[in-house]
């Protein structure tokens, strides 16, 4: 019996690149303020929006662009222009029209992989935007299934590798967030790959698992297949 029967995959700064946009985004929110308050206020006031708004929009850009709108409005006390907050929502418009950019190794690795696992995305955020941004990646084909959610936790994990594979204890989760793809994936019971990216949103900022014997972590996602290879010659 195999170890490792499904792969699930984050997307966003797994797949393809997404964080360094939003913090270009922010660059030029802090510009439109920049009459009212320093930049490093502006962005600490907009994550503190972002936290109290995630429980009613959700991960994603139109949650972020409604917390823009928000915070554009306690900076100026309520008399920012009408013209700045045009502006603000052109921006966000911006983001869900950026050209996807997949990361290094990644479909080279999914090619290799497709047809000897059950590879599964698993991603959270906006649904319109990630259906696009899948689209337009060409990576749609290697995927037995793709879940779009709207949080990741051990029961999601555990309801995911249920329903489209043989469960969790033999399944694997890859990504770049350790809060969202690695711990609770581990908790579920299924191997975590944790891929560090370059940048990564505060709000996802967790202890590594180093501990837990199914964790793991390479450098990029080229190094996936040798991380497969030593797990099943372990338990051979």
């Amino acid at each position: 019996m195999r170890p490792i029967t499904a792969i699930g995959f984050d997307a966003d700064d797994t797949l393809w690149q997404n964080e360094q946009y939003y913090r270009l985004t922010e660059e030029h929110f802090q510009a439109l303020l920049g009459d009212f308050a320093e930049g490093a206020d502006i962005s600490a006031r907009l994550l503190e929006a972002e936290k109290r708004n995630l429980s009613q929009y959700g991960f994603g850009i139109k949650g972020f662009t409604l917390s823009m709108i928000e915070t554009a409005l306690e900076v100026t006390d309520c008399q920012v222009p009408a013209e700045t907050i045009g502006k603000i929502l052109n921006i966000g418009r911006d983001l869900l029209r950026h050209p996807v950019e997949c990361m290094p190794h990644v479909e080279e690795t999914l090619e290799a992989l497709n047809g000897h696992y059950l590879l599964v995305m698993i991603t959270k955020g906006d649904l319109f935007d990630q259906e696009r941004k899948l689209a337009q990646s060409g990576l749609g084909d290697y995927f037995d299934a793709v879940e779009i959610v709207s949080d990741k936790s051990a029961t999601t994990y555990r309801r995911i590798f249920q329903k489209v594979a043989d469960g969790p204890e033999r399944a694997m989760m890859v990504g770049n967030s350790l809060k969202s793809d690695i711990v609770p994936a581990i908790a579920a019971g299924a191997y975590g790959v944790f891929i560090p990216h370059a940048l990564t949103w505060v709000l996802e900022h967790v202890d590594a698992p180093e501990d837990a014997p199914r964790f793991r972590q390479i450098e990029h996602l080229g190094e996936l297949s040798g991380v497969l290879e030593k797990i099943i010659s372990s338990q051979a």
